[in-house]
């Protein structure tokens, strides 16, 4: 999947869900080659410190998650779609927390880029809680602000190494469809 252009039919998404290499590479193997995701680039978002590093954010200090921003072609995939397959890869009932990853850098959010964004968000969220996890959902729903990507080792980081650290939380489950 290569970097894309500006694309003015293009939308952002931008997602937190722990440790940003396996929902990378969820979304580029389930999305990508055709199937609406045009690219997909890990960051750093939803803190106060500008340039973030991989170190600082580890810290807790920055107040950054670990993220997720993915540029897609609505006329593919619906932003609908994305919001639900980011429930079913994740667990979204932990708070702060993604198997063994645990601090706000790993928390569950949603960064909305605009009303239509956020109110499907909203919408999504308060059915997966009812009709998929039957728990409190933790997932921040907040208005997306200041991006920054992650170093470059950070980018397709399974491509790059297939057997490297691999969240345990990060699978996709088998839920029903939403009604």
């Amino acid at each position: 999947m290569a970097q894309t252009t500006n694309d003015t039919k293009d939308e952002v998404a931008t997602f937190a869900a722990g440790c940003f290499w396996g929902i990378e590479h969820l979304y580029r193997t389930h999305f990508g080659n055709g199937n609406g995701v045009k690219d997909a680039r890990v960051g750093y978002t939803g803190g106060q410190t500008a340039d973030p590093t991989y170190e600082g954010v580890c810290t807790g200090t920055t107040g950054h998650a670990e993220a997720l921003k993915v540029v897609f072609d609505p006329a593919t995939v619906s932003y609908r779609s994305l919001v639900e397959f980011f429930y079913r890869i994740h667990d979204a009932t932990s708070l702060n927390k993604q198997g063994r990853n645990e601090g706000t850098n790993y928390r569950s959010a949603i960064f909305y880029h605009n009303y239509t964004q956020r109110e499907i968000a909203q919408e999504v969220t308060e059915k997966v809680s009812k009709q998929w996890f039957k728990d409190t959902v933790h997932t921040l729903i907040v208005e997306a602000g200041p991006w920054w990507d992650a170093e470059e080792y950070h980018q397709l980081y399974l491509d790059k190494v297939p057997d490297g650290y691999h969240c345990e939380a990060h699978f996709l489950r088998s839920f029903p469809e939403l009604r």
